[in-house]
């Protein structure tokens, strides 16, 4: 017999997820005859079984009339009161069973959103390996972005857990949605804050961001989920109606049909919370949105070194090639999403596809030919892969004083 939990998550599948029978035996494990059984039954399921009774029973009017008088009366002075002389545990589960009835019952209303009040962001990670080249393979995020009130998904796959990576992948989800809402909502992602103590303290590169776009920012305290539910749920509905069945060729192609299928599906279908599409609450809650600035804030990765004799600069775990003629001085480096660009003043000096794998050396050919060039204007004869020095032993006989 299958639990309260297990029969809601069978229904939550069939009903909001449109999944098949067979595929939520797959998921949960269970037997099909008992997802049968589950989408069958209207109401949950109940184990009851006949009591033997207890000793607490003959003692159960005395504990309602103390209740009745002193709701919150704790377990141990009730059973001070009544004379209690056995142990606690059975008492205090009694106490806890009739408490409710004798308080007042507090009700809780249900969230509500206002139009252009709130985005709910996270990072997704699908358990997918995406082909990165080079014979390589990575499990990368996806930043999610809801706004509460229309529950439009945005969504899309970045590099990596990087401050510029997830903050450029904000950015431009933004500008793909064409607006600012007034308040983001995220939990403690290092790319927008730590927290030192009971101190919170914001990033610099995400305070340009939300300093330049005009928007608040609310960051959850560890242990709260629940508070960022919409864009959970959302990941949620990515894993088990996006992922199953597909496979990617690389970050693009998994970009690529991730937005095919938000315009296709996601945001028209009905949502189960709402009872209507979000294509039907977007209008309203762009129009309370703020613009977006006529200037974008540069999220990108910068830093600036002098190049040394070894004319390649490094980004993660990837070395790029530079032309030689920087060699020794300074040069700026900028990393985008998709290319990897060093200048020597104003000039463009290398400029590489940007590579998702690791340890990879990535080399121009031009820088090659020009280094080459530069050695054999030196006179420094050009290595051999082929021949190697082999040295008289002779010399170890001098230097040891064996000759």
């Amino acid at each position: 017999m299958i639990d309260v939990e297990e029969w809601a998550e069978i229904r939550r599948l069939h009903r909001a997820e449109g999944m098949s029978i067979k595929a939520i035996v797959r998921r949960l494990g269970v037997a099909r005859n008992t997802v049968r059984t589950a989408l069958r039954a209207e109401d949950a399921p109940k184990y009851e079984r006949e009591g033997r009774g207890s000793a607490v029973d003959a003692f159960e009017p005395a504990i309602r009339r103390l209740l009745a008088v002193t709701p919150d009366m704790p377990a141990t002075v009730v059973a001070e009161r009544i004379g209690w002389t056995r142990g606690i545990t059975v008492l205090r589960e009694r106490v806890a069973e009739l408490r409710p009835a004798y308080q007042v019952p507090q009700a809780f209303g249900r969230t509500e959103y206002k139009p252009g009040e709130l985005c709910q962001w996270d990072l997704w990670f699908p358990d997918y390996e995406i082909p990165v080249g080079h014979g390589q393979t990575a499990v990368l995020p996806v930043l999610v972005g809801v706004p509460c009130y229309s529950r439009w998904t945005l969504a899309r796959m970045i590099g990596s857990k990087e401050s510029a990576d997830v903050l450029g992948g904000h950015l431009d989800l933004l500008v793909e949605l064409g607006k600012v809402p007034k308040m983001g909502v995220y939990d403690g992602e290092p790319a927008i804050s730590v927290r030192r103590g009971k101190r919170l303290i914001y990033t610099e590169s995400y305070l340009r961001l939300k300093g330049t776009l005009g928007m608040g920012s609310i960051v959850l305290a560890k242990g709260h989920p629940e508070r960022k539910g919409v864009v959970e749920r959302t990941n949620g509905y990515l894993e088990t109606s996006f992922m199953p069945g597909r496979r990617f060729a690389d970050r693009d192609d998994f970009n690529t049909q991730l937005s095919d299928w938000l315009e296709a599906r996601a945001n028209l279908r009905v949502h189960s919370g709402l009872r209507c599409r979000p294509s039907e609450r977007i209008d309203e809650d762009l129009a309370a949105m703020t613009a977006l600035p006529p200037v974008l804030p540069d999220m990108d990765a910068h830093h600036d070194l002098r190049l040394p004799a070894d004319h390649w600069v490094r980004h993660q775990t990837n070395d790029y090639s530079v032309h030689p003629k920087a060699v020794g001085r300074r040069v700026h480096v900028k990393v985008d999403d998709a290319e990897v660009t060093v200048t020597l003043g104003r000039e463009v000096v290398a400029r590489h596809e940007r590579v998702l794998a690791r340890h990879v050396t990535v080399t121009d050919p031009v820088h090659d030919r020009a280094r080459e060039k530069a050695r054999a204007l030196a006179g420094i004869p050009k290595p051999s892969n082929d021949e190697v020095e082999v040295r008289s032993l002779a010399i170890y006989d001098r230097a040891t004083g064996a000759a």
